[in-house]
């Protein structure tokens, strides 16, 4: 490659193999693979591509036709960005406890999330996309079950690490199993061409399904057909369903799993955690979750043994999760120290006084005379007064969106607003009608209601309300609002 790629699917793979330092015991060398270096942030970019790639050759896929799958969040984001880039509409059922983040980042790519109830476990997602694909005839990925995630795999993932480790050979590889692609696909190959490397399985140590030894249920082409009985709930969000997949059943009767390692929930966030903050390294608790097993591995291992450790994801997209539950938003009682260790800039001071102005120029005729059409206008008789990139203009936004109201925005920083200061100009005529410097300014039926803090109070105390039905204005009455909800996040008390 020149650095010029045709498309974001041929950024696929390729993925850093990077040392750790701080963190791994003396004497072995401790390696990571980092998928969230993917263009989605996951090693399930390489399955995403493979799967759809396979069934356009088979003719499974036709152009047009509506993808869907089941996923608890990394699939259906790298199924997003290849339905993206291949033009197939994409459905992607997901059970309602995984994290807030992947229904965005889904969303936001284009796909349409269908939630299915927690109690049903992942059992219920899979249920509900087997349901959907035969009802309205769309293409089911089946990611538990399709030979094309494994071979994603086999023909780059294993390669890759060939590769990196080529001047002498790898001696642990840890994985968890998730679908039993990555495990599959990448052991048959480290098998046949570096025979000398265990392969180290993690799974929950309370959801030991394959440690458990008892047989998964399987119906129709080796899908399961009931939850595995050893099932628990656990922390690492992807990492095991509540099922043993075909793909990881079927390398368990290869051979290709040389031991299980059952892992703490609370050793997952604990190394998530240290890898961050003494490595550097962003990843969520799935990756968490491996590297205590490569810690466990390395614990034991002979001197100079090389282990290599997959960490599956990025940590962005478990914010809303345990993993960061204990990171403060507001400063901490060390930051508060370290910020009153000098005079300035501080919130424990009061603000500086404002220049104190004559009277506020004058406004010109022409911008005067726009404003008084625009607050005149019986059409629109909600208007406010605003600019595109404010904070308060969102929230207020958000209340008028939540209420259905229909109302007129000027946006004073607008292009519509920049010629000859237009916007600036009408900024003067609105502080010499109302007195008030801020944005937004905001006007109903002719009448100053005020900025973003008197919409809410008004709302608050029924009296928005009153004064549109007042004026005939029809909005969604049934609805409620918490306003407090819709201002910005930085709006916090100070500690």
């Amino acid at each position: 490659m020149n650095g010029r790629y045709r498309n974001i699917l041929e950024c696929i793979g390729r993925t850093p193999v990077v040392r750790i330092n701080r963190l791994a015991p003396p004497g072995v060398e401790l390696y990571v693979k980092l998928e969230a270096f993917n263009p989605m942030g996951s090693v399930k970019d390489r399955m995403a591509l493979s799967v759809i790639e396979a069934a356009e050759r088979s003719g499974a896929l036709r152009p047009g036709q509506t993808v869907i799958e089941a996923t608890s969040g990394n699939t259906g984001i790298g199924l997003a960005m290849v339905c993206a880039a291949r033009g197939y509409p994409l459905v992607l059922c997901m059970a309602e406890n995984f994290s807030i983040e992947r229904r965005k980042i889904l969303r936001f790519l284009g796909a349409r999330v269908v939630l299915t109830p927690a109690a049903l476990k992942g059992s219920g997602m899979v249920g509900k996309a087997e349901e959907l694909a035969a009802a309205h005839g769309w293409f089911l990925v089946r990611q538990f079950e399709n030979e094309a995630n494994a071979d994603a795999h086999t023909r780059s993932t294993a390669l890759e690490i060939l590769e990196a480790f080529a001047d002498r050979p790898l001696d642990y590889f840890v994985t968890g199993y998730g679908t039993g692609g990555t495990l599959k696909g990448t052991a048959r190959v480290l098998r046949e061409r570096s025979p000398g490397t265990r392969i180290m399985l993690c799974e929950p140590d309370n959801s030991p399904l394959l440690g458990s030894g008892i047989a998964q249920a399987r119906g129709a082409e080796g899908r399961p057909s009931d939850s595995h009985p050893a099932f628990r709930p656990h922390l690492m969000q992807g990492w095991t369903p509540d099922f043993i997949p075909k793909l990881t059943e079927d390398a368990r009767q290869l051979g290709l799993i040389d031991r299980i390692l059952p892992i703490d929930g609370k050793q997952a966030l604990h190394y998530a955690r240290q890898l961050a903050c003494q490595e550097g390294i962003f990843c969520g608790p799935s990756s968490g979750a491996t590297f205590a097993g490569a810690m466990a591995v390395a614990a034991e291992a002979a001197p100079g043994s090389r282990i290599l450790c997959m960490l599956p994801d990025t940590g962005e997209r478990y914010l809303s999760t345990p993993l960061f539950e204990d990171i403060a938003v507001d400063m901490t009682e060390e930051e508060l120290a370290l910020a009153a260790s000098t005079p300035g800039f501080r919130f424990d001071q009061a603000a500086p006084p404002a220049a104190v102005d004559e009277a506020p120029p004058a406004a010109d005729a022409a911008a005067g005379a726009l404003l008084e059409e625009i607050l005149a206008d019986s059409e629109r008789p909600l208007v406010m007064f605003a600019l595109e990139w404010c904070e308060f203009c969102w929230s207020a936004r958000k209340l008028f969106a939540a209420l259905d109201l229909d109302y007129r925005s000027v946006d004073l920083d607008s292009v519509a607003y920049q010629q000859d200061d237009l916007g600036g100009r009408l900024r003067v005529a609105l502080r010499q009608r109302t007195g008030q410097r801020t944005i937004p300014q905001i006007f109903l039926g002719g009448e100053h209601l005020g900025g973003c803090s008197e919409l809410f109070a008004a709302y608050a105390d029924g009296s928005l309300q009153r004064r549109l039905r007042d004026l005939g204005i029809a909005w969604r009455e049934e609805a409620r609002v918490d306003p407090a909800k819709l201002a910005p996040g930085w709006l916090h008390p100070r500690g």
